[in-house]
């Protein structure tokens, strides 16, 4: 059995734990939340322990990353201790068109307000529309019905990527409108490195930003193998402590029989 001597608690990440603001912004991190510039209090507090907070979540396998534009998330490894969601490629594919508005000059002109109508409108310009029919049912004839279904398919993203902190809406809460945070760059790597898309794509699947089916097989698989490579473990282990009980044994039943003699 292996014996582990306890850590003890760096002095500044006990503070950055003690203070009231964490128990929020690790909450809000776990559930896949981006706190970017605009979230005073909590930016500011992971401005303050950034070095810190990053070797704490290091322990649960994930990494607190600072991205360029300044907003701060958490990267699971696909070892991760904490649950972690995929986004499917329709709430992908309208978070490369809230990067692309954020970028476009309507964004001045708008006061940086933008419309569930606009995304909708965007998306069709951007891309094929009898694919995004079809993404959201097989059988599409391109009938009103189904334009209904993929619009609603795309304000439900629309209210995932909210949740995630990519948009904040602005006003009355049925108007639809909103504001566009720099944390939709996570959506817009091409744009930021000027890579390939393909190869910026393939990068952020390496990284851990993203997945595709074979991505996500892959890490289905790694965590198999490590789920059995520790149970061969515990197997052995146990193996040892049977050895080492049945040894004992002989030696008690030679002790008596000394005894005896």
């Amino acid at each position: 059995m292996i014996n582990q001597t306890p850590e003890v608690m760096p002095t500044k990440l006990a503070t950055a734990i003690a203070n009231p603001l964490f128990p929020l912004v690790d909450s809000l991190l776990r559930a896949g939340r981006h706190i970017s510039l605009e979230d005073l209090d909590n930016h500011a507090f992971l401005m303050d322990f950034q070095y810190e907070l990053e070797s704490f979540y290091r322990r649960y396998n994930v990494e607190l990353i600072r991205a360029p534009e300044g907003f701060f998330y958490l990267r699971p490894k696909s070892s991760t201790l904490i649950g972690r969601s995929v986004l499917s490629e329709l709430e992908m594919l309208v978070g490369k068109v809230l990067c692309y508005l954020y970028l476009s000059p309507e964004r001045l002109a708008q006061q940086g307000i933008f419309s569930s109508e606009e995304v909708y409108d965007e998306l069709l310009n951007l891309a094929d529309e009898s694919k995004l029919l079809k993404a959201v049912n097989q059988r599409s004839s391109g009938s009103d019905l189904d334009k209904q279904k993929l619009a609603e398919k795309m304000r439900a993203a629309l209210n995932r990527l909210r949740r995630l902190g990519m948009i904040t809406s602005v006003g009355d809460q049925y108007s639809g409108k909103f504001v566009i945070s720099e944390s939709v760059f996570r959506f817009g790597a091409e744009v930021r490195s000027g890579d390939d898309p393909l190869e910026a794509q393939l990068r952020l699947i390496r990284d851990g930003e993203a997945a595709n089916a074979d991505s996500l097989k892959e890490e289905k698989q790694a965590k198999k193998t490590a789920l059995a490579s520790e149970n061969s473990e515990l197997d052995n282990e146990a193996l040892e402590n049977e050895d080492e009980n049945e040894f004992d044994d002989e030696l008690d039943s030679n002790d008596e029989q000394g005894d005896r003699e």
